[in-house]
């Protein structure tokens, strides 16, 4: 009787050992006598001990920081670039089978793939394109790691560090820029300006007492500040006005006398 309690109570050890729970973000590997059988779902399954063994796989998608690479840019400018890595497992049983750590491998292979990748652009087209860099640096991971059972999801750059002196040429390129369309918007300014006073002194020019106008105008704005003296030019035609207008005044009293 004893001896059957113990047979019971070891049947109980190696059942409730056997039973193994994949979550639902796993999947399992089960390996009989060392051979691959098949991938687990999510659940309870039992295994067989001695006989069989299985491995778990994470399939939800996964950060990895790229360490910060030195790379000389294809117009011979060093930088220092780093990235992370965005990817999941879309076949467990690839990702277990076909390389021995596939976080370690993927991190690898990014690195290099993202030293080629700058190497063969100019520094411009890395400043200026970084998005366009990065997904091609995500394409060519993504079919390299395909035969893995990896799933590259994005890859984004996250900072490029440029030499200090590389820093002070491009502030100066930059400083340089902005005083060049500072000039050439002023000049623009200048041309319009002078176009409007053309237009101003024709329309001016074809239109009787427009000139008079514009200089009682002009007057007017100056004298509203008493402390400034004003000393103008009268127009010929004004002087004519008041002579014109003297000698009727003249008539007129010799009229009367």
């Amino acid at each position: 009787m004893g001896f059957l309690i113990f047979l019971l109570i070891i049947g109980a050890i190696v059942i409730i050992s056997s039973i193994r729970q994949v979550n639902e973000y796993e999947r399992g590997i089960l390996f009989t006598c060392g051979k691959y059988s098949r991938v687990l779902d999510p659940g309870w399954h039992v295994i067989f001990p001695i006989f069989q063994s299985f491995s778990k796989v994470d399939i939800r998608t996964k950060v990895i920081d790229v360490p910060e690479q030195e790379v000389i840019t294809k117009d011979n400018v060093s930088v220092r670039i780093n990235a992370v890595i965005y990817f999941s497992v879309f076949d467990a049983g690839k990702a277990i089978l076909a390389v021995e750590n596939f976080i370690y491998a993927v991190s690898q292979l990014a690195q290099t793939t993202m030293r080629n990748a700058v190497g063969a652009v100019s520094l411009d087209e890395l400043l200026g394109a970084r998005e366009k860099i990065s997904n091609e640096i995500c394409g060519i991971i993504d079919k390299a790691t395909d035969p893995w059972g990896i799933k590259v999801e994005n890859v984004e750059l996250k900072d490029v560090s440029l030499p200090e002196e590389m820093k002070r040429v491009i502030a100066k390129v930059a400083e340089a820029e902005r005083e060049k369309q500072a000039v050439i918007t002023k000049a623009a300014g200048e041309v319009e300006a002078s176009e409007n006073l053309a237009k101003a002194a024709n329309i001016m020019s074809s239109t009787p007492g427009a000139l008079h106008l514009r200089t009682l105008s002009t007057i007017n704005d100056i004298s509203s500040d008493q402390s400034n003296t004003i000393i103008f030019a009268i127009p010929l035609e004004v002087l004519e006005a008041f002579k014109g207008s003297n000698l009727k005044l003249n008539n007129i009293i010799e009229k009367k006398k």
